[in-house]
């Protein structure tokens, strides 16, 4: 077998990587540095961390986060409440292993978001799937979903990602459908999959937000239960670096 059949025959494995490394070491003089074993285990690293890298890229860009956010950037500085032994526990991602919950509360522009957005960056980092929705469009997809028939497929999608970033809950009171609409995305991922709430209004006044006290029980029991709770404080970090 000729070099370039065996090239063609990588390209079709989609082994494209290591193709380029083999072609790599077809144009180069200095066969002689490394053993065989160190060559091929040279070129296997290269495509398996590349194919890691495009996995990673897919998981980032169907995750839609709203910030490019990563923990390493995390400014604890700032006097707003954060706790870092907390958020160091959280950055090591048991909680996604676990299926925990995270909500974060404090006024707008102290970093709910961002953190919320860098915590699943890492998350995804981690190998898991990840998305970002903000609750009032969420709620109207949902809606959307119901009319046209496409409502279990959606649902479905939203059970399987690992972690589901639900933020500025509370902009708006609750139609009867969305409260029972974000009952069964919470139901679906009780003890399953991971969900990170972010809002300006205090936990405290959640049910009332919520409404028909029967479902605000069953839909707080689902979120709080399992979760991290983190309350900023401070003033607006926006337009600061």
């Amino acid at each position: 077998m000729t070099n370039e059949e065996t090239l063609r025959q990588l390209t079709e494995m989609k082994l494209y990587t290591f193709s380029a490394s083999f072609r790599d070491y077809l144009e180069s003089t200095d066969h002689d540095e490394l053993t065989f074993e160190e060559r091929l285990s040279f070129m296997v690293d290269r495509e398996w961390s590349d194919r890691n890298e495009r996995r990673l890229n897919r998981r980032l860009k169907s995750g839609k986060l709203r910030e490019e956010a990563s923990v390493e950037d995390i400014n604890y500085q700032h006097p707003r409440g954060l706790d870092k032994s907390v958020m160091q526990r959280l950055i090591a991602c048991k909680w996604v292993k676990n299926a925990e919950n995270i909500i974060f509360t404090g006024k707008t522009g102290v970093g709910k978001t961002w953190l919320a957005c860098a915590l699943a960056n890492k998350a995804c980092r981690n190998g898991a799937t990840i998305k970002y929705d903000r609750i009032p469009r969420l709620l109207e997809e949902l809606y959307v979903a119901h009319a046209d028939g496409s409502y279990p497929q959606v649902m479905n999608k939203l059970a399987k990602i690992d972690v589901l970033i639900l933020d500025d809950f509370g902009l708006a009171p609750l139609s009867d459908t969305e409260r029972r609409d974000l009952l069964e995305v919470l139901e679906d991922r009780q003890k399953r999959k991971s969900t990170i709430f972010t809002s300006q209004i205090d936990l405290k006044h959640w049910h009332e937000i919520i409404g028909e006290p029967t479902v605000a029980d069953a839909i707080l029991d689902r979120l709080v239960t399992n979760s991290h709770k983190i309350k900023l404080g401070g003033k607006s970090l926006r337009g600061k670096k």
